[in-house]
């Protein structure tokens, strides 16, 4: 399921810091936007699946 977010992101000496927009609770860093924008999706997937168990299922809805 691919979902369209909006990362804020800044230049830190070193790293590049972001964030999402619709999740501020999610910051990562990264050595480069490539990075960082690979660590803000894996930081989502770990929230989202935070407490579900290995058993589960998927199915696409209309919201």
């Amino acid at each position: 399921m691919n979902r369209l977010s909006t990362m804020i992101y800044w230049k830190k000496e070193h790293f590049w810091l972001g964030k999402l927009l619709e999740h501020p609770e999610i910051m990562t860093q990264g050595e480069s936007l490539e990075e960082l924008e690979e660590n803000i999706r894996d930081a989502y997937l770990a929230m989202a699946m935070d407490e579900v168990p290995e058993n589960y299922q998927m199915k696409e809805i209309v919201l």
